[in-house]
């Protein structure tokens, strides 16, 4: 396994962890905007697709709360496709996956009109369901999309639009019972790790 830490265009750094033999298949991983790519959901789907023979690109943008309430998502999603566009400007990918967490479905939404994800397959891991741009990409999305909710997360699960979700046949809905924004059960450590578990898995299975 091969790191290389880079700064891409705009600012947004970027790390590209690569197989030791070359492949056609990536995952672009875009975290959350307090939950890291090192945070346990996306450190084991990394080893995930890692031992399915991918390489792995994280996006690791940070904000401070100013910038976060300041934020301009079309900006924002211009800043992720630089970055991506820099990170693999010298590869040639046939298959991809992409990984979005909370704030980076907010780029997603505008990162799946790009040509080169017309074919990816996405999971959409406590989308931002409040936020128009997310709700309207997903409930129309032509893309095949693994969704997961935690039941008691009060930031994004919305459950009039989580039900309006179903109509879209390209989607399958997960909600995890009793978890929470990070998909997590509030002080209970050993029942999270399950929980943990099992979102991993449909990961695996999708």
């Amino acid at each position: 396994m091969s790191n290389n830490e880079m700064i891409g265009l705009k600012s947004i750094p970027f790390r590209m962890i690569e197989q030791k033999e070359e492949t056609n298949s990536i995952v672009i991983v875009l975290p959350g905007a307090g939950y890291t790519t090192q945070a346990p959901l996306l450190h084991f789907t990394t080893g995930l697709f890692y031992n399915k023979g991918f390489d792995i690109l994280h996006i690791n943008y940070t904000f401070t709360k100013e910038e976060m309430s300041a934020l301009n998502e079309r900006n924002f999603a211009r800043d992720v496709q630089l970055a991506i566009a820099n990170a693999i400007k010298d590869k040639k990918y046939s298959h991809f996956y992409v990984v979005a967490k909370s704030i980076g479905t907010k780029a997603l939404s505008y990162l799946l009109d790009h040509t080169m994800l017309k074919e990816a397959k996405v999971v959409w891991l406590t989308p931002v369901l409040q936020n128009d741009d997310v709700f309207h990409t997903m409930v129309n999305s032509n893309h095949k999309g693994l969704c997961i909710f935690g039941e008691k997360d009060s930031t994004c699960f919305v459950v009039e639009r989580f039900e309006k979700l179903k109509s879209n046949q390209n989607l399958i809905l997960k909600v995890v019972e009793g978890g929470n924004h990070n998909l997590e059960l509030d002080r209970d450590p050993i029942k999270s790790i399950e929980l943990l578990k099992r979102v991993i898995s449909d990961i695996d299975e999708f």
